[in-house]
């Protein structure tokens, strides 16, 4: 069932451009620089199914596979360049190495390998011992986290707004989970699909976080990435499992847009259909269930959502209530249909409102559920036609757009939308194009030609990726 799976950043791209757009020059910049190295990498993954991830430097030694008894670690450091995997500064069973983000990679790695082994009998990411790889020190003030189908890889922050991204273990877990899901049910990164696959990684990020500080339910903070703000910032995470929609309030992040519950939906093509931002909702329902049945949430919740997530019922287009009901059979077959396990999770469900008709589909680029004309379809647009332009999506989901006349480009600019917005075909060819998580997705909209399409960022060629950031850009 497994999919190719792309790169997989922890911030959502819509807080970094944010941070681009709102923050202090210099913070900018990094937030820039961030967005920019994201978009290259995931230009150059071309995911399982094809070739391994473009690499500028060589994979460390893989040791050989995990045994039962440990993991099998190795940790590189990038020395602020942006050229994989850097040179090997720790392998599994070497002393600490003094350099506190080299060793809490390191830590980290272990703890989420000890969760699955030790809860799950999960033997590593695909549970034949692969082997677990890092790189600390990636680039220059680097704003994120990453799992590109290969290895972890982490920037140490800018300082201002993020912290190094070592800080939280439930990152780490998080982004590690990406390789477990995409093992498994390989679900599509795309809306409610998408949004169980960030939820999911989000749910195992947390336990990874509990297992390892030995806290129970009702002593956890069902935070997301609660390390890594700096004291600056107007909040206390990225996101919020037990409270949805709360983790931030911030002048130049904005307010944490996730909902809780279905009646809150958001329908929108942006993100890949919202992934980042409705995934607040399953988060929501695994918080409840683990709440309410209370104890170690990774021993009960935690392996009903795992036996849902592994078991031969869930579908790559998996959607809410298809989970629901594979958390709720994964719970009648283990603890009885009589049970308090069995109980809370329907009552979890139904309380996020899962349990009632999904929301329909729709809208155009941005889904504000306003009306828009019809969109007379040919020829070559003139250049006092409006092209609207807007790009979502990653991790964090922030959104950047663009309305502007087309003879308000630069000249080049100008000529080059004039002939892509003319080239339908293309166009519907690349809006078909696959997405992969944390992408970008950029929606063009030119209603004198009949152009309203979503293209995935994987798609789009050196070339049109310039142009359409020139375009945001100018």
């Amino acid at each position: 069932m497994a999919t190719a799976h792309p790169r997989c950043s922890f911030v959502p791209p819509y807080l970094l451009e944010a941070v681009a757009a709102a923050a202090e020059p210099h913070i900018a910049a990094h937030a820039r620089r961030t967005l920019e190295a994201d978009g290259e990498l995931r230009g150059r993954r071309l995911g399982r199914a094809g070739l391994a991830p473009a690499r500028a430097g060589r994979l460390p030694e893989l040791p050989e596979p995990g045994t039962e008894e440990h993991p099998q670690r190795v940790v590189s450091d990038a020395h602020r360049s942006e050229v994989l995997p850097g040179d090997k500064v720790r392998a599994e069973g070497d002393p600490p190495t003094g350099d506190v983000t080299v060793d809490e990679a390191y830590d980290g790695l272990g703890s989420t390998w000890a969760l699955y082994r030790e809860v799950y009998n999960r033997n590593s990411l695909d549970g034949k011992g692969l082997p677990l790889l890092a790189t600390v020190h990636y680039g220059n003030g680097y704003d994120n986290a990453f799992w590109d189908g290969t290895q972890m890889v982490f920037g140490d922050g800018d300082g201002h707004i993020f912290q190094r991204f070592t800080r939280s273990l439930d990152v780490i877990g998080h982004e590690l989970t990406h390789g477990v899901t995409e093992l498994t049910a390989g679900l599509t990164y795309q809306n409610q699909p998408g949004a169980l696959n960030e939820s999911i990684s989000d749910v195992f990020g947390v336990l990874v976080k509990q297992h390892a500080l030995g806290q129970t339910a009702d002593q956890a903070d069902w935070l997301i990435g609660a390390d890594l703000f700096t004291s600056q910032v107007h909040g206390v995470a990225l996101r919020s499992m037990k409270s949805p929609g709360t983790a931030y309030d911030d002048p130049v992040l904005g307010k944490d847009p996730q909902p809780a519950h279905m009646s809150d939906y958001v329908t929108t093509r942006d993100d890949n259909g919202g992934v980042h931002i409705n995934s607040g909702i399953p988060n929501h329902a695994f918080y409840l269930a683990a709440t309410a049945i209370g104890g170690f949430a990774w021993e009960v919740a935690g392996w009903i959502w795992y036996a849902a997530l592994t078991g031969d019922g869930i579908r790559a287009d998996c959607d809410f209530v298809t989970f629901a009901s594979l958390t709720t059979q994964a719970a009648r077959e283990r603890y009885g249909a009589d049970s308090e396990p069995m109980a809370a999770v329907q009552q979890a469900w139904a309380e996020v409102g899962v349990t009632e008709a999904a929301p329909p589909v729709g809208g155009g680029p941005g889904a504000t559920g306003t009306e828009r004309r019809v969109p007379v379809p040919g020829g070559t647009p003139a250049e006092d036609s409006e092209l609207w332009l807007r790009r979502t999506g990653g991790l964090a989901g922030l959104v950047r757009e663009r309305r502007v006349l087309l003879g308000e480009l630069p000249d080049q600019d100008t000529r080059d939308w004039k002939v892509l917005l003319s080239r339908r075909g293309l166009l519907d060819e690349l809006a078909q194009s696959r997405t992969h998580p944390d992408a970008f997705c950029y929606g063009v909209q030119c209603l004198e030609v009949g152009v309203d399409v979503q293209i995935p960022e994987p798609a789009l060629s050196e070339d049109l990726r310039g142009l359409f950031d020139r375009t945001l850009n100018a």
